[in-house]
């Protein structure tokens, strides 16, 4: 997978590229990551990028000639138009089934904006989507694309060691994930459910679905609501709810 990066501060993706299942992807080369500075594509003498904002107010506004050049130059460079996301508290919220979806994208353009934000007419020409990964505000886009790269790279084939991970993490099906448990069996008198040192797979299956079941309704009981339950999984609700509360 190729993902540019257009980023005030390219330096910061480095980190990124060193550490962890990031760092394996790019080693492997099932990652590719550029890095564009719109600063080499501004034509103003101080290498600016950024104006006031038009009707006043505080703080300074991205501006459309430098991000558009730059943007032009990576699909130039590939001979194709790639899906472009503008990183914004404004944009929808990340969730897995956006995460699956743009994981079948061969190439992204990650555009990291900062100050006040960037030009409407630039979003209304040249961006395909807006993405937001909290109701919360940074103080720029580029730790939201590390967020999103990383989130990527999950469903990339050969990336992590064991390709079932992907299919058990949180949210993959629409719940959070089930608690996990590891040696010793016991340890200051808390002991692992017995059901986990059964070898019953089918049992300790219906164990974990029940407990992702229990801990989306203690812990994000918005996101159970906007799931359609069977009623074999109410039933295993309502078992864990009579059990554990």
């Amino acid at each position: 997978m190729r993902i540019d990066v257009v980023t005030l501060f390219p330096g910061m993706f480095d980190a990124l590229l060193d550490y962890g299942i990031t760092g394996r992807a790019f080693d492997q080369g099932s990652l590719v990551v550029n890095t564009w500075n719109p600063r080499e594509a501004a034509d103003n003498r101080h290498r600016s990028v950024d104006d006031r904002p038009y009707g006043g107010g505080p703080g300074m506004v991205m501006s459309v000639a430098p991000l558009r050049a730059t943007l032009q130059r990576i699909h130039a460079q590939t001979q194709q138009r790639a899906r472009v996301i503008y990183l914004s508290p404004q944009g929808a919220v990340l969730n897995q089934a956006t995460v699956t979806r743009l994981a079948a994208e061969p190439h992204l353009i990650l555009l990291a904006g900062r100050y006040e934000g960037v030009d409407q007419r630039l979003l209304d020409r040249d961006i395909d989507e807006e993405c937001s990964i909290g109701d919360y505000v940074l103080s720029g886009g580029e730790l939201a694309a590390m967020v999103l790269i990383d989130a990527l790279m999950r469903w990339q084939p050969g990336v992590l060691g064991d390709a079932e991970s992907v299919q058990q993490d949180s949210f993959s099906h629409g719940l959070l994930d089930h608690p996990h448990y590891t040696r010793p069996a016991c340890i200051d008198g808390q002991a692992v459910p017995p059901v986990l040192l059964s070898g019953d797979h089918a049992a300790i299956a219906r164990w974990r679905y029940q407990h992702a079941l229990g801990q989306t309704w203690l812990r994000r009981p918005d996101v159970l609501q906007r799931l359609s339950l069977q009623p074999q999984d109410k039933r295993l609700l309502n078992d864990f709810i009579d059990k554990f509360i």
